[in-house]
């Protein structure tokens, strides 16, 4: 359950206090500003559900913060209370933006009730958000093709879009890692709320920690200015961390107190902020044969507690024709076809590039080839035997080939498809560059 945050912002702290002891509990978290200045801060850093405003502050009148309050959260429900009624001041409220007016001093019933139609207003508006988002979204951005080979994985997607808990997905490259996240995001109750995603591996190492937590003016070169990190940019939503085992250890660590404490602060700060943000992780790689070396064991746990597999295109040759017609449909595609055979061919290829090669493919056959027809096969080289599975070559003694020499075999075919492209072929394979050169070497 995602807990829902209640400002109060009064100068009367005996009050303040009577308030957070009556409300707080495990759906509502109580925040007190005893002043305007510290109330709109509080709704600065972070996303606030229901104000209590009171009408007169020492440093200015509470219908007066409003458009401030409104700026930061849009959707925020604001409470007037005030020891000094009149028609006027309702009237001031009721124009600022006000949900709901309570005369001080009021009982505690009548205090539940403004609460309660405040949340409940919350909570229509959210589930019509969320509807206008599914609908918009649903093909877009949710749809997983797939039969029985995906089962697993379409019940484990939806399982945890009902949940909260942190989620570890699986799969080589190409297979789909990215909209299965998306697929979990815009299917749960954060779907409304920001989706951001970031490539562990594809930014710099000193970028990383800057791009996740943002760094204050000054905080290193070059930082001239402020800046907000994802993890408040995806304040509510959901963040993706793709190939986190290329993290780096002392930033490993980071992230477990984030995930565990949902606090953070930015690089050359000195202020806390609250984290509230569903994590979603992704590796290409077995990340269990290198926990406690290149990744924490303890970091590892606490994402995984939902773990979702992608198995590769090879595996589920049968989804091959209806991702073909999705695909085609998908880039515009309408007046071509793929014949029998040629669907029998493709789903006799090994795919390493999985589903983003098959995609990739299909783009190039379509802007390549004329007519009527469509023969992507053509273009995935003549070194392929279409007619039959790929075949293993047990030329070695008993009939069995080394692990060593079958690596060797299948980094080069890599290399060979992608022209040398160590970039590319390390992507393909699902290691990480470097790795991917320290193989060459050894195996050479």
């Amino acid at each position: 359950m995602v807990k829902k945050t209640f400002l109060i912002i009064d100068d009367d702290r005996i009050f303040c206090d009577a308030v957070k002891d009556h409300l707080s509990g495990d759906a509502v978290d109580v925040v007190i500003a005893n002043t305007a200045a510290d109330g709109i801060s509080a709704c600065a850093q972070r996303k606030v559900d229901v104000v209590l405003l009171d009408q007169q502050l020492p440093d200015a009148e509470g219908h007066s913060l409003c458009p401030a309050i409104l700026k930061h959260n849009d959707d925020t429900k604001i409470i007037f209370a005030t020891a000094y009624p009149s028609f006027d001041n309702a009237v001031k409220a009721l124009k600022a933006g006000a949900h709901d007016y309570l005369t001080k001093p009021f009982e505690l019933e009548e205090l539940d009730l403004a609460v309660e139609r405040a949340f409940r207003t919350l909570d229509l508006e959210r589930v019509e958000r969320l509807q206008n988002y599914q609908s918009a979204k649903e093909s877009e951005e949710t749809v997983i093709i797939g039969g029985s080979d995906l089962a697993d994985t379409q019940r484990l997607v939806q399982l945890a879009a009902e949940s909260e808990s942190p989620v570890f997905i699986t799969g080589e490259t190409g297979t789909g890692k990215n909209l299965v996240a998306k697929a979990i995001h815009y299917r749960s109750m954060r779907s409304s709320e920001p989706f951001f995603g970031i490539n562990c591996a594809a930014l710099p190492e000193n970028l990383i920690e800057a791009e996740l937590f943002g760094h204050e003016k000054g905080a290193f070169t070059g930082a001239v200015a402020t800046k907000k990190g994802i993890f408040e940019m995806a304040e509510g939503g959901t963040l993706f961390l793709d190939e986190i085992g290329e993290m780096p250890l002392h930033l490993q660590a980071k992230l477990l107190s984030v995930v565990e404490d949902k606090k953070m602060r930015r690089v050359g700060g000195v202020s806390v902020f609250p984290v509230n943000v569903r994590f979603i992780a992704a590796t290409g790689v077995d990340l269990e044969n290198t926990l406690g070396k290149t990744f924490r064991k303890d970091l590892y746990y606490r994402l995984s507690v939902i773990r979702i597999h992608i198995p590769p295109l090879r595996e589920r040759p049968r989804d091959i024709p209806e991702l073909c017609s999705y695909l085609l449909k998908k880039m515009g595609i309408h007046d071509v076809r793929l014949p029998e055979d040629e669907l029998s061919k493709l789903m006799h290829y090994g795919w390493p590039g999985n589903v983003r090669e098959l995609k990739n493919i299909l783009e190039r056959a379509a802007i390549l080839q004329k007519g009527a027809e469509l023969r992507p096969s053509n273009l995935l080289g003549k070194t392929m035997d279409f007619g039959k599975p790929p075949q293993q070559d047990f030329s070695r003694e008993n009939g069995v080939i080394t692990l060593e020499e079958l690596e060797k075999r299948h980094i080069r075919l890599a290399l060979d498809k992608l022209s040398g492209n160590y970039t590319r072929a390390a992507k393909a394979l699902g290691i990480s560059l470097s790795t991917l050169k320290r193989k060459l070497k050894t195996l050479a």
